[in-house]
């Protein structure tokens, strides 16, 4: 996989495996706050299914709630990421990495408050519990590069680890260690590892 790379906007430059899908689910940062921290997400609409236009739908706030009973329960909910990484490898960006998505909710890191003002999101298509695929891995440690090389990242969590009585994802099926090596992140910069 050739590298990604972010315009000077935020938006990731054309390449093969990129789709651009605009998110209203956004605002601007706190004036001077740069990202320092970078959240794992994972999500499947409805839960357990991969690969059709729900997720993107949801983000854009475009969703059909009567396509499947268990949608219902997010009419109303306003959310976004930054990133979504199919299960085959394919980006999705919803937000520019300039403004601040709507993704952590209540969250804290380091005793922090507010996550979303000073994070990136990247959502994986899946749950807890299924394997991430390799190409999901290779697309997402192309990613942090191109995030690093723009941002002072200092830190990735999952965002089970900064709202922990609310969330569970990326869960145990995601591997940390592999996403430490393969993108060249420091192991110090990872939430505890078990």
């Amino acid at each position: 996989m050739s590298a990604l790379a972010l315009d000077r906007q935020g938006w990731l430059k054309p390449h093969a495996t990129v789709t651009l899908a605009p998110s209203p689910n956004c605002d601007k940062r706190p004036r001077g706050v740069e990202p320092t921290l970078l959240v794992i997400h994972n999500i499947s609409l409805p839960p357990g299914q991969f690969g059709g236009p729900e997720i993107v739908d949801f983000f854009q706030n475009k969703l059909d709630y009567d396509s499947h009973p268990w949608l219902d329960r997010l009419c109303g909910v306003t959310v976004s990421a930054h990133f979504l990484v199919r299960r085959d490898g394919q980006v999705v960006q919803f937000v520019s990495t300039d403004e601040r998505a709507w993704h952590a909710g209540v969250s804290s890191f380091k005793g922090r408050e507010r996550c979303n003002d000073f994070s990136i999101g990247i959502e994986l298509e899946g749950t807890d519990t299924e394997p991430y695929t390799d190409e999901q891995y290779e697309t997402l440690q192309s990613l942090t590069r191109a995030l690093r090389a723009r941002y002072p990242l200092s830190a990735v969590w999952g965002h089970e680890h900064i709202a922990p009585q609310r969330k569970t994802d990326p869960g145990p099926a995601f591997q940390w260690r592999r996403y430490a090596r393969e993108s060249q992140w420091l192991l110090r910069e990872l939430p505890p590892l078990a």
